[in-house]
């Protein structure tokens, strides 16, 4: 097959993809680029993803503005997927992009001594699916080129991903990563909406994948845990056991703690429940 017919074909691909998007778990993946520079790749992931039949590209603060998405290197490296520019929004922060997201992953080449539960890509693809197969939004989140996410990036997020690449050479480019993420994920959300098991399952959330399981639980979303983690955090300082002048590490552990354990929207409640009962009655008092 010619260089023209494969790229036609791969165009041909996506298109199918991305036209079932509003109906199907296509749509409900967010790539999320946070504190991006350099215009040519966000061109390069707006073509990445298209070519895997997805079409939502969310910019983080990007360093050049909304500008960048008229970026004459943007437009040419997006290679025909100028629709996805079009479409891509461009947000102040990455609270405000991952606004409303259920399962979020960050994708990171350093390991972290505090954060999420770790996964390779394959896995969080497989759990990223289940969330979105509840109807939910789920977001791979990039950061920048020159120094990545932050922890306080990656404590945002449910789960980090490491790519394994050659240990002797793991450069990897920004819309590589994308690429290979933007893969991973087609290929679980083909599987899921055939009825097959979208992949391997984290090692911690064997229940979270299990047949039928979503079916009996809602899974609380982001938003749920990080209205509860608040909630828990005014509480912990309400009883003296949290000192907010030195907090040490006590709230990233609740965050891990809170990430291995993949709550469902009622125990979110009952934590919640805890917390106003807490205040409640300390201002009783």
């Amino acid at each position: 097959m010619s260089q023209s017919a494969a790229s036609s074909s791969s165009a041909s691909c996506a298109t199918s993809g991305a036209s079932s998007s509003a109906s199907s778990i296509f749509g409900r993946v967010r790539f999320v680029l946070n504190e991006t520079s350099h215009p040519g790749n966000v061109g390069s992931a707006a073509r990445a993803i298209k070519t895997m039949g997805f079409g939502r590209l969310v910019l983080a603060a990007p360093r050049a503005g909304a500008g960048i998405l008229r970026d004459p290197e943007a437009i040419a490296l997006a290679s025909g997927a100028d629709d996805v520019l079009a479409n891509a929004l461009v947000l102040p922060d990455l609270d405000a992009a991952l606004q409303g997201v259920s399962w979020a992953v960050a994708l990171s080449a350093r390991s972290r001594e505090y954060g999420p539960p770790n996964a390779d890509p394959r896995e969080s693809a497989a759990l990223a699916v289940e969330h979105a197969g509840q109807g939910d939004a789920v977001a791979f989140v990039f950061g920048s080129e020159r120094t990545g996410l932050s922890n306080a990036d990656v404590e945002r997020c449910n789960a980090l991903v490491h790519i394994p690449a050659n240990p002797e050479y793991s450069s990897l480019n920004l819309s590589q990563a994308v690429q290979l993420i933007a893969w991973e994920m087609r290929m679980a959300c083909l599987a899921h909406e055939r009825g097959h098991a979208p992949g391997a399952a984290l090692a911690t959330a064997p229940a979270v994948l299990s047949p039928g399981a979503a079916q009996h639980e809602a899974l609380a979303t982001r938003d749920d845990v990080e209205g509860m983690l608040a909630h828990l955090e005014r509480a912990l300082v309400d009883l003296d056991f949290l000192d907010p002048d030195n907090p040490k590490k006590l709230m990233t552990r609740l965050r891990r703690l809170f990430a291995k354990s993949h709550l469902a929207r009622e125990e979110v409640n009952i934590l919640r429940g805890i917390a106003k009962h807490i205040l409640e009655r300390r201002m009783r008092r």
